[in-house]
């Protein structure tokens, strides 16, 4: 879980004070600048816009500033208690930290975002996003904090009566989860023969395919072939849009064909929604594989000069891609240097820690 175009649209927010405001398909689609700008437009105007404040806190979320969401979540719930996007963007904000809080301390947060979650389905039974939210909350949590597949389950039902194809995705998230591919994959199917060229679909499968759990279930050999394969498949699908093609890229890297996740990435930036999402990609490639290093780095460059969409995994996520190129290209002083700016943006981070215990 993009900042797009956000100076070419920057006219977009002044629009939507004066006409029907309705944030949820910006939301849906990753356009979080826009959302965030629309918002403070809104706000500016009328501080006691309920759903403004919900939006701009979604958004910040997706932007990874959490204490700045869950604020503005509980402004907008306490100007209208009853708001199910107010519900929402507060559960989203409070799982967020938790999973950056990375501690067994942090699951009552996620335990307390779960019942967020729960109380916006039950304020709006028809917010696809909540059921979502819910449904991966239950399989992700314990048991003891409430945590149930069943119940995942029972939202996956929910969700299909509304969005049939969202449904399946999260039906197959679930069963993949648990280590059922051969059943998971069938939903996969029906939810992607349904709605090809959705880019939340595209990630959920490709990402649920190359996870470890569906490694177990059917062998490294056979599903690096898959990924391959599946990745190949799909791509004419979802030309232009960076969510589909980030899963495209990281199912042909997972697969070991990095040469093709570059091209992926490279060709399609110029003709993409969200082209901070795809420099990210191509810095994540040269990190991993070890090719196009220097190029690699001047997009992670780029990036950090540019707005930053969200849902890239932040500032933090950007300086250490770069802190493992630049070690790569022996230039350990710099390497240094990042890995410290991504700790400063969370300090929790794993990888900007492991990298910094390999520089010293």
């Amino acid at each position: 879980m993009d900042l797009r175009h956000a100076f070419a649209l920057i006219s977009l927010p002044l629009l939507a004070v004066q006409g029907t405001y309705a944030p949820r398909s910006d939301l849906d689609e990753g356009r979080y600048l826009q959302v965030l700008a629309a918002a403070d437009a809104r706000l500016k105007q009328n501080p006691s816009d309920a759903l403004a404040w919900a939006a701009k806190s979604q958004a910040l979320s997706a932007l990874m500033r959490f204490g700045e969401a869950n604020s503005a979540a509980q402004k907008s719930l306490e100007i209208k208690a009853d708001l199910a996007e107010g519900y929402l963007a507060r559960g989203l904000a409070r799982a967020g930290n938790a999973i950056q809080q990375r501690n067994l301390g942090s699951l009552r947060g996620a335990s307390n975002a779960m019942d967020d979650f729960r109380a916006a389905t039950q304020a709006d039974p028809n917010l696809a996003s909540a059921w979502m939210s819910l449904g991966l909350a239950y399989e992700q949590l314990p048991g003891l904090l409430g945590g149930s597949t069943k119940k995942a389950l029972a939202c996956a039902d929910a969700l299909r009566k509304i969005n049939p194809s969202r449904g399946d995705l999260l039906q197959g998230m679930v069963l993949s989860m648990n280590g059922r591919w051969t059943d998971a994959k069938g939903y996969f199917l029906r939810a992607l023969s349904v709605a090809p060229n959705d880019p939340e679909i595209v990630y959920g499968y490709l990402d649920s395919l190359g996870s470890r759990t569906t490694r177990k279930a059917m062998g490294e050999s056979l599903q690096r072939t898959e990924l391959v394969s599946e990745a190949m498949r799909l791509s004419p699908f979802i030309k232009g849009r960076s969510r589909g093609l980030q899963a495209v890229c990281d199912a042909l890297l997972d697969g070991g064909n990095p040469e093709a996740s570059w091209k992926v990435a490279h060709d399609s930036l110029n003709r993409c929604d969200l082209p901070s999402l795809l420099k990210i990609q191509l810095g994540k490639i040269a990190a991993r594989a070890g090719i196009h290093r220097e190029e690699g780095l001047a997009y992670l460059d780029q990036v950090l000069k540019d707005p930053l969409e969200g849902g890239t995994g932040g500032t933090a996520t950007v300086q250490w891609r770069r802190g493992q190129i630049l070690k790569d290209l022996n230039r350990p002083d710099e390497a240094r240097a990042a890995a410290q700016s991504a700790l400063k943006a969370d300090p929790r981070h794993p990888g900007a820690k492991r990298l910094i215990e390999d520089l010293n």
